[in-house]
């Protein structure tokens, strides 16, 4: 590769100051001498929910198109990246050095039209070659990497569970892995209520979990035929329960967990009603 321009290096070393800074602010964390309690009993697993939360409010800032929210919500995305190395590396598993590098030789394997000799003449191109050596990269044959199972594996790792049941319904669709009619679907979703039912009266909660999926995936299944979108349709009534509940505090005179449920339910009602819907 080409030398780097001057003004472009000194801009980078700006940038490496910046990172090792925030490393060595949370090697500090971490450390058992005079570190934060907190910091130091979290583990790779109990930070997954904090990747997730920083990762929809990144998602939510780069939305609404403000810049210093999205500025700040990725210093708070890069902050789980590097915390989780940091748990690693205390562990003696890795380090962010082994994770920059990684992704780093990681693009250049996967775009030879930059870092080598191969041409190409579309973006069309780019995606399938990308394909091509991911699946090399695991082992994975051609012919394993188009079976319906696999495509659908990949969506389990990288869309929310909704999104993912979204994505599985239509796919196993298309290839012909469907009801015949609307009221086939009903029947299915009437079949995983009962059995939902069924399973809350015993004391198995995988079970119950499990009978909970299976209803969730056929409501999934049930907006699918209706041509709805069921991630569209959740994140609508999770905004209109906040807008009503808005609501009913400001109707309020004292805090809500100083009323009783009747009295709940009738400031819910005169909230619903203010707001039309």
């Amino acid at each position: 590769m080409s030398r780097v321009p001057e003004n472009v290096e000194s801009s980078l070393q700006s940038v490496v100051d910046a990172l090792q800074h925030l490393i060595e602010v949370v090697a500090k964390l971490r450390s058992p001498d005079g570190g934060c309690p907190w910091d130091l009993e979290q583990t790779q697993q109990t930070l997954i929910p904090y990747i997730i939360e920083e990762a929809y409010e990144t998602v939510h800032a780069i939305k609404s198109q403000d810049q210093n929210a999205i500025a700040e919500e990725l210093g708070d995305l890069l902050l789980q990246v590097v915390l989780q190395a940091q748990v690693a590396q205390d562990s003696g598993h890795f380090s962010l050095k082994e994770v920059a590098q990684g992704i780093a030789e990681k693009l250049i394997r996967r775009h030879p039209h930059v870092f080598g000799e191969i041409e190409v003449d579309s973006v069309e191109t780019v995606r399938e070659n990308w394909e091509k050596i991911k699946a090399q990269e695991k082992g994975i044959s051609p012919e394993e990497e188009q079976l319906l199972s696999a495509k659908l594996t990949r969506y389990t790792q990288s869309l929310t569970p909704l999104m993912a049941g979204t994505k599985i319904s239509q796919k196993a669709a298309a290839v012909g892995f469907e009801w015949e009619n609307i009221e086939g679907v009903w029947e299915k979703f009437e079949e995983e209520l009962a059995e939902f039912k069924e399973a809350l009266q015993t004391e198995d909660k995988q079970h119950q979990e499990s009978e909970l999926g299976d209803l969730f995936f056929t409501l999934i299944n049930l907006a699918r035929w209706y041509q709805l979108n069921p991630s569209d349709a959740l994140d609508g009534t999770n905004q209109r329960f906040i807008q009503r509940l808005s609501v009913m505090e400001n109707f309020a005179d004292k805090p809500l967990q100083d009323y009783t449920l009747g009295e709940l339910e009738m400031l819910w009602r005169k909230a619903k009603s203010k707001l039309n819907h």
